[in-house]
């Protein structure tokens, strides 16, 4: 049997070596990856909801970002307290960088695998992901449909 877990560890250290000449990390480049793709401001709690990750784990690592230059914050006009991530230059900038390494390593890793397995597993991610999304409203007093 496959372990997910492992995979998965093994994808975030290849990241982390991907990225780390750039003086980044796979976690920081998928929060960046993450602003990008939102397409306008929003608050650390949209993004990490938006990641399916945890708050505090995404508000530190903006933090950091914060720090060198990646992302400012600016004022929420829906809410005082949660100030809306922007990112800077700086930070474009240091996600094209990681975005142009990532080319040829997905490329070299996708050699000789059957188009239509990535398109099977693709659309299985996809279904599992809007699952554990339904799931996840079950616990917050949602629908409880899988």
């Amino acid at each position: 049997m496959v372990s997910l877990t492992g995979l998965n560890n093994r994808l975030l250290a290849a990241g982390d070596r991907l990225v780390a000449g750039l003086g980044q990390t796979s976690a920081r480049w998928q929060v960046l990856g993450t602003i990008v793709d939102a397409q306008h401001p929003q608050p650390v709690a949209w993004l990490a909801r938006g990641m399916g990750a945890n708050r505090q784990n995404v508000q530190r690592i903006v933090h950091d970002l914060e720090r060198d230059g990646h992302v400012r914050f600016q004022p929420n006009p829906h809410h005082r307290q949660a100030h809306l991530v922007v990112l800077t230059e700086q930070g474009q900038q240091a996600y094209d960088d990681a975005m142009r390494l990532r080319a040829p390593w997905v490329n070299a890793l996708s050699d000789g695998l059957n188009p239509d397995d990535i398109q099977a597993t693709r659309k299985l991610l996809t279904l599992l992901r809007e699952r554990l999304e339904r799931a996840d409203r079950v616990y917050t007093g949602g629908d409880a449909t899988f």
